[in-house]
């Protein structure tokens, strides 16, 4: 039987750049481990901020991530005329749309089924972007 679990997760406030959160969003639905298969969807509610996996080992790679997407990126793009609130403030829009709002995890018995080397990370591409709000929600088949 399938059944369905979920939880909203508030993040605190982090700096701009890419921050593994794994560990918190596995915290905060632990109903995980009650799924023998399904999957785990994690939504953020935002639109200058964003998801994604990678690695989750080497820090330096969130380093080179930010130094990449700055540069793809600038705010100092002289085009940009949605800058009501600050010059971080449409870079942080497109920067979010190339990444994304929501990921899909295979659960296999009772936990994430995430590769060895892989993390979950909150991109946050405000200096000052405050606390977020992730939707976590859990479904498959129980044990």
């Amino acid at each position: 039987m399938t059944h369905f679990f979920q939880h909203q997760l508030r993040l605190p406030a982090f700096p701009s750049g890419y921050h593994l959160i794994t560990d918190k969003i596995e915290a905060a639905i632990p109903e995980i481990a009650q799924i023998q298969t399904g999957f785990l969807q994690v939504f953020i509610q935002h639109t200058s901020a964003a998801l994604t996996i990678n690695e989750n080992a080497d820090p330096t790679v969130r380093k080179d991530f930010r130094t990449f997407v700055n540069e793809l990126i600038p705010e100092s793009y002289p085009r940009f005329i949605h800058t009501d609130e600050g010059p971080d403030d449409m870079p942080a829009h497109i920067k979010a749309s190339f990444f994304d709002s929501s990921l899909q995890i295979p659960i296999s018995g009772g936990k994430l089924n995430l590769g060895i080397w892989q993390g979950i990370y909150l991109c946050e591409f405000r200096r000052n972007g405050g606390s977020r709000c992730l939707i976590l929600t859990a479904f498959g088949e129980v044990q």
